[in-house]
This record gives C-alpha cells, structure tokens and sequence, in this order.
C-alpha cells in the first residue's frame, strides 16, 4: 500500500476519533477529555497537509525543479510540528481556567471508555503507518505517525487521570492532567520543528548509511590505479543524493574509465536504498579545489 493510502486512512481515522472524544467531552465535561479531541482535530489538519505534500513530493522532476519535489514532505513534518504547539498553547490556557475554576464531571465512565476506543484506533493507525515510513524512509509519514503516537499516550494519561477523579473525588486532578497533556504535545510539536529545519538545510547521509557508501568504495580502490575523494551527501525527502570524484591513470580510456564508474555508482544505488550517485571522473595526478577564496566572492 502507497503512502498516500496510509495518510487517508489516518484522515479517516482521525474524524471518528475526533466525535469519540468530542462526545467524551459533551458528557463529562472534563478539560482533559476536550484537550484530548483538541489533538485528535490538530492530527485531522496534519494527515491532511501531509497527503497533499506527499502527493506533491511524488511528482517526477520539471524544468524548475530538476532534483524533484522530495523536500516537500518537509514542509509537511514543520507544519504538523506548529498545528501542535498551537493546540498545547489552547490546552494550557483552558486547563488553566479549570483550575481556577474547578467543575464537577459526569459520566466519567462511559467518558473513559470512549477515550480507550479511540486511543485504540490511533494506537493501530500509528504501528502500521510508523513501519510503512520506515520502510520508504517517509518524513510526512513519520511525522503523522509519531503525531498519532503522542495522541495515544495522551489519552492513555487522560483515561488515568479520570480514573482517579473517580476514585478520589478530587476535582483538580482533570486540569493537572491537561497541563501535564499540553507540556508532552508541546514537547513533541518543538521536535517535529526541528526535524523539519534539519531536513531543509540539506543534512549529509546518516552515519549508517555512509558506512555502506564506504564499504562499497573500498571495494573498487586501489593504491595506484583507481581512489575516491571529495565526497558529499545530502538528504532530500526520500531521495539521497551522492557526489565525489573517482582519480584513475590519465592513459586509460574513455570508455573504460566510463564504464568502471558505471559499476561503482551502481553498486552504491544498490547498497543504500533511495541513492542516486554522480562520479566525476578526473586523472590520478588532477586535483579538484573548492576553498578557493575566489569561489566564495
């Protein structure tokens, strides 16, 4: 199944979470219950942004953007990552004025049972959508998932908390809870930013990943006929982009230097998934410069 897919299944799964936990909140009238719908709605806005920026990240390369549109599930992540913060601002201002005005709650069990069925949903939707980004190494497929996940362990500390109302009577226990709920969401909305400000400032491959690319290198080199150098990764969505140059004799000939960095480069593509490798080829005695001062005027 297609990313996409996944991201419409959250859409779905997010509106029938968001009338269990409304109708949670109608009845009982727990702030906590209302902060927890208010993520569910904030994961609605999310899956929703994030399929139309996988939709867009999907398209082939064009004229005005050779490399693709890869860096656009980006956007999707830093969105997602601002949505949130703004619904823990919302949270600790209504928590807040529970706490100072503190209201009895009603129904509170069948409130949890909603709350654990939703929570249910998202918990499931999270798993398979988590192994799926994984696996297509997708930024606004994690970036829900992980969003999902938070929303599970929220609801799993509102059930909690109600379940202590119920047992101690104590009223302030509901809008503790939706701070302590509005900090963790906050937390979470900060590390999607950051994610998303990584990815659009062009980070190099990941440590494991250049390990294979290294692997792959000594396969090839050799002390006096072939050696690699300059090399330089870059991450765009899910794409990976390799760079760096192959030395070998100035006497060899086109053809074979040619169809030598065409094994190379395709035994890179292979050992990294998503890698799309360019070699220059230069002679062993040539050196490439780049920290001219004259190139940075």
């Amino acid at each position: 199944m297609q990313p996409s897919a996944y991201l419409k299944l959250s859409v779905a799964t997010a509106v029938v979470t968001i009338v269990l936990k409304t109708a949670a909140w109608w009845w009982t009238g727990s702030v906590s219950l209302a902060a927890d719908a208010l993520e569910s709605l904030v994961n609605l806005a999310g899956a929703m942004f994030a399929l139309a920026m996988i939709t867009w990240a999907a398209q082939p390369p064009d004229a005005e953007h050779p490399y693709g549109h890869h860096k656009a599930e980006y956007f999707s992540s830093g969105f997602e990552g601002i949505l949130i913060i703004a619904a823990a601002l919302g949270i600790l201002w209504g928590a807040v004025d529970r706490w100072r005005h503190p209201e009895p709650l009603e129904s509170v069990g069948l409130g949890v049972v909603l709350a654990v069925v939703s929570s249910a949903l998202n918990g499931a939707m999270a798993w398979a959508m988590l192994r799926k980004a994984r696996e297509v190494r997708s930024v606004a497929l994690e970036g829900d998932a992980r969003h999902l996940i938070t929303d599970v362990w929220t609801s799993a500390g509102v059930v909690a908390g109600l379940l202590g109302v119920m047992a101690t009577g104590w009223m302030w226990l509901d809008p503790l809870l939706a701070i302590v709920v509005a900090l963790n969401i906050l937390r979470e909305g900060v590390h999607l930013l950051r994610e998303s400000t990584s990815g659009l400032m062009d980070e190099a491959l990941d440590p494991d990943s250049l390990a294979k690319v290294e692997a792959v290198l000594d396969e090839f080199r050799h002390p006096h006929t072939l050696r690699f150098d300059h090399l330089v990764s870059r991450v765009a969505g899910q794409r990976r982009f390799l760079d760096l140059h192959m030395h070998m004799p100035a006497t060899w000939t086109l053809g074979r230097a040619a169809a030598l960095r065409a094994s190379v480069e395709q035994a890179l593509m292979s050992a990294v998934p998503g890698l799309r490798a360019s070699i220059q080829l230069l002679p062993m005695d040539v050196e490439a410069h780049f920290d001219d001062p004259k190139d940075l005027l």
